[in-house]
């Protein structure tokens, strides 16, 4: 099963993601947790992104599907796998659809959380203070809220044609999301 989280930075896709996995027994594959260990290490990719994450712009698709490429294509990823923060755009959706499909898979859900702009803001603030992470800046957080609002919230049109979005309301505890989540994916 495979599986895609949308949502704006402090949605709660990584704390949903982590959750959704385990129980599914399968792997998350979170394109912020691999561009900071690219970051983190100091290599070409980590350098080249490093740039936009500064400045709260989106890494370049061709930097983040080769990160993708890889990790679906890991024995792991056979069964299926929770995608958080990839696709981020129809273009990047088209590529993911035709990776899949070349391995006769394809998203079986997407789930939206939804969430208010000030409750991101105050959810950003706050993992800001607790992670020290320089993207979760107030000014910064607004910067990546009208960029996903901009290029990735019109993803959702893209799978709406096919019926497969779901809308998750992520304001309550987190157990009462993942709850809902269970109750959309079925297991």
């Amino acid at each position: 099963m495979f599986i895609l989280l949308l949502g704006a930075p402090g949605a709660g896709k990584g704390t949903q993601g982590a959750l959704l996995a385990k129980r599914l027994g399968i792997p998350k594959i979170t394109t912020g947790d691999l561009l900071r260990a690219a970051v983190q290490a100091g290599t070409p990719i980590g350098r080249e992104a490093q740039r936009y994450m500064d400045q709260g712009k989106l890494v370049p698709d061709a930097v983040i599907l080769e990160l993708i490429k890889d990790q679906l294509a890991a024995p792991a990823a056979q069964q299926g796998a929770v995608l958080d923060g990839f696709p981020r755009t129809a273009a990047q959706a088209e590529l993911v659809d035709r990776t899949l499909a070349e391995r006769g898979r394809r998203l079986n859900h997407v789930l939206l959380l939804d969430v208010s702009e000030e409750e991101l803001i105050r959810r950003l603030a706050a993992r800001a203070g607790t992670e020290r992470r320089a993207d979760d800046t107030p000014d910064t957080a607004r910067t990546r809220l009208q960029v996903y609002r901009r290029d990735t919230a019109p993803l959702v049109a893209h799978y709406a044609q096919r019926g497969t979005v779901h809308h998750v309301p992520a304001t309550g505890t987190v157990e009462q999301v993942a709850g809902e989540i269970q109750r959309i994916v079925g297991r």
